[in-house]
């Protein structure tokens, strides 16, 4: 293969032919540059770029250096990454999307991307994101909009827009993200790719004021399940700075991934509660779930009907913002934007008992979630409440004729999920009359990753549509809203 024809290899093909020597990382290097170089100005997804950096640090690889995590399951052997930009990553800059971070340059690096680099993982760039990763949208004061590669009139998502957009059309293999409501599977459905939240401790959060609440946490994307579980493998195990993580697992993900688990029975809900979903996204999930049958799953429709689900999550979600921005709100109030001010006054409006009757109902839908794995092997949902809309919004203003309040509204289907603490897996299904990607949103019992992960290459497999990627951006214009 050509050099410039690299950035169509998946992530295990490429960790694959630089492990035989047939490529090095320098070679993929060169390829992502020559990418990124070519459609970048069309999407704005990689903003920050530390290509140098890069290079140095392959050819350490390449010279047998800070190779300690040699064969340890997700060893990457120099595969080019994206990070992120609410995650710092050494000398290079790091803004977090935010005015009051713009010419910030940390001296270290977040104890996930130690781990990434230490598994053989090389950064290349910082992927774009909104403000503090808060916004359905990925627009920032410091870098701009992120555009959506299957319609560049369109939004990615938020909150990590940069690294899905950036996946679908091929300038990076591998992508980190993180999630809280829903910010790593909301811009993988958009851009059909795959994108995983795992469960609560899978992965570490480094060293964050929130480190025992379960609700943001930090995950892979990748363009395809296998891929993805290689990227899981290599981001897993215990940090001793982060009290909730987990132990990698004996057996792999990627092991996991190449063994066939069917599942038996499959509960799927057109959405949760009262959320609103777009018409035409609710049929073609819909239909997408004869893929499942046709692998001889048990396919059954169910309600999910959970009570002040929205209220929930904005009670302990605000409370978050209170830990993490009361102080910058009170010291850069005029170069903070609204949604996070938002976010942070609810929180600091709360009273006590608010946050009670929050606690008390996160535990009733993880009971009620729990009761339901006792049926069932996996719960899909749609991937997104809507598809893909203008990149000039800040969220969807309406869905099927119901006015959204709020940028959160939009996001309910994958909000309810982060408090279940399952893993939930972004799966491509299908596109719309406008050639918008839809996906499912698949979840798993919780730490039930690899299960979870092996149906959905199955599913995959079977679908086909991990083949249609990477792309070159295309034009459009905005679909009507209905």
């Amino acid at each position: 293969m050509a050099e410039t024809e690299l950035y169509r290899l998946t992530a295990r093909e490429a960790v694959a032919c630089l492990k035989a020597g047939e490529i090095s990382p320098l070679d993929l290097i060169d390829a992502a540059e020559a990418r990124i170089s070519a459609i970048d100005p069309k999407i704005n997804a990689l903003p920050t770029l530390c290509l140098e950096r890069a290079r140095d640090r392959a050819r350490e690889l390449l010279a047998g250096k800070r190779c300690e995590a040699r064969g340890e399951p997700g060893w990457l052997a120099g595969l080019p990454v994206a990070i992120k930009d609410l995650v710092d990553v050494a000398g290079v800059r790091t803004t977090y999307g935010s005015p009051i971070f713009a010419d910030h340059v940390p001296e270290t690096s977040h104890p996930l991307v130690e781990r990434i680099e230490r598994k053989g993982g090389v950064v290349i760039a910082k992927s774009n994101t909104p403000e503090f990763g808060a916004g359905g949208s990925t627009f920032n004061e410091v870098f701009g909009k992120t555009r959506n590669p299957w319609n560049t009139s369109l939004t990615p998502a938020g909150s990590t827009g940069g690294g899905a957009a950036a996946l679908a059309a091929g300038e990076i293999w591998l992508a980190h993200g993180s999630d809280h409501g829903g910010s790593l599977r909301r811009p993988a459905t958009y851009t059909s790719v795959v994108g995983l939240r795992p469960s609560p401790g899978r992965v570490t959060r480094g060293t964050v004021n929130t480190l025992f609440s379960p609700l943001s946490v930090q995950g892979p994307m990748a363009r395809n399940v296998p891929d993805l579980a290689l990227f899981l493998d290599t981001m897993a195990g215990f940090c001793p700075t982060d009290p909730l993580t987990l132990d990698a697992p004996a057996i792999p993900f990627v092991e996991a991934v190449r063994t066939e688990r069917l599942p038996r029975r499959v509960a799927y809900a057109e959405t949760i509660g009262q959320s609103p979903v777009d018409k035409e996204t609710r049929e073609i999930c819909r239909a997408a779930m004869k893929t499942f049958e046709a692998l001889g799953a048990a396919v059954e429709e169910i309600r999910i009907d959970i009570p002040d689900v929205e209220d929930t999550f904005l009670a302990l979600r605000s409370q978050q913002f209170v830990i993490d921005r009361e102080l910058q709100l009170q010291s850069h109030r005029d170069q903070i934007k609204p949604d996070i001010i938002w976010n942070t006054e609810i929180g600091l409006k709360q009273s006590i008992s608010d946050l009670a009757a929050a606690e008390r109902s996160r535990t009733a839908l993880y009971r009620q979630f729990a009761d339901l794995f006792n049926q069932y092997d996996l719960i899909v949902t749609p991937g997104a409440n809507t598809p893909a809309f203008d990149v000039d919004l800040r969220h969807p203003e309406v869905i099927n004729g119901v006015k959204l309040e709020h940028y959160m509204a939009a996001s309910t289907l994958t909000a309810a999920i982060t408090l279940s603490a399952s893993p939930a897996l972004s799966l491509p299904c299908g596109f719309d009359q406008y050639e918008r990607p839809i996906g499912l949103q698949v979840v798993g019992r919780t730490r039930g990753e690899a299960e979870l992960l092996a149906a959905c290459a199955l599913y995959e497999r079977e679908s086909g549509l991990a083949k249609q990627i990477p792309i070159d951006p295309r034009a459009g214009t905005v679909p009507p809203v209905d």
